[in-house]
């Protein structure tokens, strides 16, 4: 039986896709039952006819990943183990919640997954826990290091990859993926997919950093190959396009009917504008929108290389604008649910 932790999440209900369509059944962990209707729409979007045939492979089970009791009854008879759950935050007040969900939910999954001799298990890291390399794009041998503009969840995930590895000196047969900002069609109020709802409604400005994207489909196709692979103890970035913030919004505008952005805007406004938007947040107990750490991300130039994870695996990585365009028709299947 195979085990996905964050199953309700953008990439953890694509893995469940990827997975059922190659005939394997799941359990699959949520905290929030009403996600699980967005699932079962982007089954419909991405199965059609086939879909209830798919959805009948999943077992659903609730689990707070931080409940050792839930985490042991869930992670009962299986036998690999695809940890995607995370919270993904880059507001400062969320940095205690952060390392509880990332880092000490993945020291109980792996655990478990030690306790229970499971076969292998795929952790799914980030580009956040990844060093940046000054001279050019970064690879999975740049180390990570703390600094005054690096990110709450960047230092959460660092610390989740390392019970990981930890792990493995301990015998676990695992693998970890590091990908970067993930697109794919679902719930534009949460997640990467904010930046959907913000083009929508038209994007004058635009921060003059660069990163990268990539679709959700292609995470997903990654890690089911490398679990089914002999590759153990081994990290991979797994990256799109990468890309300026001027291009990624302006393709963003034009696939949406909108202007594209153009002025730069200038990193003390939007810094002003993050340190307002934080202390509402700390009145209101709702943190959404621009974060301070959000704004440092913003500014820096960063790049990735993927040639590792293509030189193991087969796979082809949809472009920006094919990306965009399934979150575009996939998205509405999360909001119009087939009857």
């Amino acid at each position: 039986m195979i085990l996905v932790t964050g199953a309700t999440g953008l990439l953890g209900s694509h893995l469940l896709i990827q997975l059922t369509e190659q005939g394997e059944s799941c359990r699959a962990l949520y905290r929030n039952k009403s996600k699980i209707d967005d699932v079962h729409g982007l089954f419909h979007y991405y199965f059609q006819e086939k879909a209830e045939e798919k959805w009948r492979s999943i077992e659903w089970v609730y689990c707070d990943l931080l409940d050792i009791s839930l985490v042991e009854t869930a992670m009962s008879e299986i036998t690999h183990v695809y940890h995607c759950a995370a919270l993904v935050s880059f507001f400062k007040a969320d940095f205690e919640a952060c390392i509880q969900h990332n880092r000490i939910a993945t020291a109980n999954v792996v655990n478990f997954s030690l306790r229970n001799n499971v076969e292998k298990l795929c952790y799914v890291s980030s580009t956040a826990a990844v060093g940046v390399n000054s001279k050019g794009a970064s690879t999975e041998a740049n180390k990570w290091e703390p600094g005054s503009e690096v990110s709450g969840y960047s230092v959460s995930k660092f610390l989740a990859e390392k019970e990981v590895w930890r792990g493995i000196e301990e015998g676990l047969n695992a693998v970890i993926i590091n990908p970067c900002v993930i697109f794919g069609p679902g719930d534009w109020n949460s997640s990467s997919l904010a930046i959907f709802k913000a083009a929508k409604k038209g994007m004058p400005f635009f921060p003059p950093g660069s990163n990268a994207i990539v679709d959700a489909r292609d995470v997903a196709n990654a890690m089911f190959q490398l679990m089914k692979s002999n590759i153990s103890k081994e990290r991979f970035l797994c990256v799109g396009p990468n890309l300026t913030f001027k291009e990624l919004f302006s393709t963003l505008s034009e696939k949406l009917g909108r202007k594209s952005p153009r002025y730069s805007s200038p990193k003390f406004i939007a810094l002003f504008y993050a340190l307002i938007n934080e202390l509402l947040g700390h009145i209101t107990g709702k943190s959404s929108g621009i974060s301070i750490e959000s704004v440092h991300s913003g500014y820096k130039t960063i790049s990735y290389d993927r040639s590792k994870i293509e030189k193991v695996l087969s796979i082809h990585f949809h472009t920006l604008e094919e990306t965009i365009e399934n979150v575009l028709k996939g998205s509405d299947y999360v909001k119009k649910r087939p009857l």
